[in-house]
């Protein structure tokens, strides 16, 4: 049986991940993202698949426009949202190697490719960022030894981490013009399926797929 560990897997994107990896004959291990990655994944003697769908607002820690924006929301909103990812990868590629190959996945957000006023927490966006560049690195780094390492950009999906924005009319009004594909929030099962294509994918690396209902593409 192929084993996929998912980051996140209590959370919206992250559960619905587990589940649909589950649906694919998959034995999943499930880690919080305040797990100790080394013991998370020390166990395990390999994995086909790593999806780092964690991630969350920095906003509580004090996230915000750059001229906003505290140190301890900056070191906290990539501590949470880039260093574990890179750390999870870290401990995954050695059992990637035992396998023979398989796949990373990370999660990071159309706020990545261009920003807006609503959501001005830029600290966010800039580990979202690094994180598309880390893990295209990698894709580079490890195709020989059979690791493909992708991306999935998401929109604005319905899950406990977006609840502000679903609160907030004006945002709300506004989702035909963020995301035109059909003005409104975004399914945690539709981001979850492209984190498992990508997963399954044979012959790509090093992509970026946005699943975002046209935010970026505007």
């Amino acid at each position: 049986m192929k084993r996929a560990v998912v980051t996140g897997a209590r959370g919206g994107i992250g559960s619905a991940t587990a589940e649909a990896f589950a649906a694919r004959g998959y034995d999943v291990v499930g880690v919080e993202a305040g797990d100790d990655w080394e013991a998370a994944l020390g166990s395990l003697d390999r994995i086909d698949a790593l999806a780092c769908a964690h991630g969350g607002s920095g906003r509580g820690f004090g996230d915000g426009p750059v001229d906003a924006c505290t140190d301890e929301g900056w070191n906290e909103t990539l501590e949470l949202n880039l260093t574990s990812a890179f750390r999870y990868c870290r401990a995954a590629i050695p059992l990637l190697r035992a396998n023979g190959g398989g796949a990373i996945v990370t999660l990071s957000s159309a706020l990545a490719l261009g920003g807006d006023r609503d959501f001005a927490t830029h600290a966010y966006a800039a580990a979202k960022g690094a994180l598309i560049s880390l893990t295209r690195a990698m894709a580079v780094q490890y195709a020989p030894e059979r690791i493909r390492c992708n991306v999935v950009v998401s929109g604005l999906v319905a899950t406990p981490m977006s609840a502000r924005a679903q609160a907030d009319d004006d945002i709300r009004a506004r989702l035909p013009e963020l995301q035109p594909l059909t003005g409104d929030f975004g399914d945690p099962a539709h981001v979850a399926a492209a984190i498992v294509h990508l997963a399954e994918a044979p012959f790509t690396t090093g992509a970026v797929l946005a699943v975002d209902g046209g935010w970026s593409a505007r």
